[in-house]
């Protein structure tokens, strides 16, 4: 079965894990939430903590494993940058055509200094594109391509986790899910 990872890092933006966690979970997807401290709890950028499903150190890639999530955050982004074994497994999951998603400040910090936005449209907070050299950064709210989508901050969540949705059920069932929760574009 299918399954995607969501990590965690101290000083994470809780609106952006948890309401994409929600938002997939609602659509059917199986989402596990990764903390890569070892005690498995990360405390976010507003001091709520969460205790993860996982940690870092229990979770390995596999031929199941659909998407990489990182939620932004500061200096939740840095601390997730600075993590080994995340940056393994996503420059892993890249290489082998694996679905990557990030929001805020996570495009930027995260996965551009491993090449992950090299010549690809992306978004991310508003300030950090000059941390993108070789990503084509778009300023837009979202930008799903197949195997990549971004967001730019906590305002754009929902839209950024039902695109998600979209590419891995199809737009119909992530419609359904953003009607049932009262979405309105």
């Amino acid at each position: 079965m299918k399954h995607s990872f969501l990590f965690l890092a101290d000083g994470f933006e809780e609106i952006e894990a948890v309401a994409t966690v929600d938002v997939l979970r609602r659509c059917g997807m199986t989402v596990n939430t990764v903390a890569i401290n070892p005690d498995g709890q990360a405390t976010g950028a507003n001091g709520v903590v969460v205790t993860a499903d996982r940690t870092i150190n229990e979770v390995e890639l596999d031929p199941e494993t659909e998407w990489l999530i990182c939620p932004g955050g500061m200096p939740g982004a840095s601390n997730l940058a600075s993590c080994g074994k995340l940056n393994e497994m996503l420059t892993t999951h890249y290489e082998n055509g694996g679905r990557i998603a990030a929001i805020c400040a996570s495009p930027a910090v995260v996965l551009a200094p491993l090449g992950i936005l090299h010549g690809r449209k992306a978004t991310c907070y508003p300030g950090f594109e000059s941390m993108v050299e070789s990503g084509v950064m778009t300023g837009d709210p979202v930008v799903a391509l197949d195997t990549l989508v971004t967001g730019n901050g906590p305002g754009n969540t929902i839209a950024f986790a039902l695109a998600i949705a979209a590419i891995s059920l199809g737009t119909q069932a992530a419609g359904d899910v953003a009607s049932g929760m009262m979405v309105r574009k």
